[in-house]
């Protein structure tokens, strides 16, 4: 086996397990390809709103078992409420050995405050429309699931790869107009509040840059998503990097399991058990 990078921070984002779109098996790949010190999961994780005993595939299984088997060997995880995973905000301040659900975060990275939040605050679809949103949501699941299925015949017909849905919001003037927005209102708050570097999810469109006002700078950063870019944050000696994930990373660093991973959602409880009779 590979040996796995050492981080001291690693950011994922809007994974979306439980959708069709979700690259469960890259995310898996990656995640056993490096050892972070701290790893947070900004949001939207598990697609709560369209979750459905009826697909629920052994790959997603097994990210979560491999995030739980990381808690019980002392990896700090933090996961941050998104709005598809909302109702794990009831939860938030619950404390289990090194995991965390929270709202929001602030760390302190060699002497910088770093500020982590999911984003969907500033969605104004979510604040007043969420019937629109969730709306919207299923249509972009199935505009992936159409993706995948082109795809295929593209790669039968030695053609290159497509990708609709993103193309179709870099091309959508008021998509652009919103990432724009949103990265701007996030830094001025970010520098308002003293941080010197903010950190969302939420828009699915990876990007570290400084962006500067009269008030001073921030670095703005977003870790972008499993479904289409496959990318994450990671921060080491003083510095962050946007990761890209490779297609050969798979080959070398995913280990397979040989027995059957069950698909149940029963299988959530006798997990939650193991995991507490580890930390004990």
């Amino acid at each position: 086996m590979a040996r796995k990078r050492k981080v001291e921070v690693a950011v994922i984002s809007d994974v979306h397990l439980g959708t069709y779109g979700c690259h469960s098996s890259e995310l898996l790949a990656y995640l056993k390809s490096i050892h972070p010190d701290t790893l947070i999961l900004n949001g939207d994780i598990i697609d709560i709103w369209q979750f459905s005993k009826n697909y629920w595939p052994a790959n997603h299984m097994k990210v979560v078992k491999h995030l739980m088997g990381l808690i019980a060997k002392g990896t700090k995880v933090y996961y941050i409420t998104g709005n598809h995973d909302e109702m794990l905000r009831k939860f938030v301040g619950l404390r289990m050995s090194s995991f965390q659900i929270v709202n929001k975060l602030v760390l302190e990275l060699d002497g910088k405050k770093a500020w982590f939040f999911h984003g969907d605050v500033f969605d104004v679809t979510m604040q007043h429309s969420k019937w629109l949103a969730r709306l919207g949501a299923k249509g972009y699941d199935t505009l992936i699931l159409l993706n995948r299925i082109v795809n295929y015949f593209c790669l039968k017909l030695n053609r290159d790869k497509v990708y609709l849905s993103r193309n179709i919001k870099n091309r959508v003037k008021s998509a652009v107009k919103f990432i724009n927005n949103f990265e701007q209102t996030a830094a001025e708050i970010a520098i308002t509040n003293g941080y010197d570097y903010v950190v969302c999810g939420h828009i699915h469109q990876p990007e570290m840059r400084d962006i500067t006002n009269m008030e001073g700078k921030v670095t703005y950063l977003n870790s972008g998503d499993w479904i289409e870019n496959l990318t994450a944050l990671e921060y080491d000696n003083g510095g962050w990097s946007l990761y890209k994930f490779r297609e050969d990373l798979e080959a070398v660093v995913m280990e397979e399991e040989d027995e059957r991973v069950p698909t149940n959602i029963q299988l959530f409880q006798s997990m939650m058990v193991e995991f507490n009779l580890k930390s004990a």
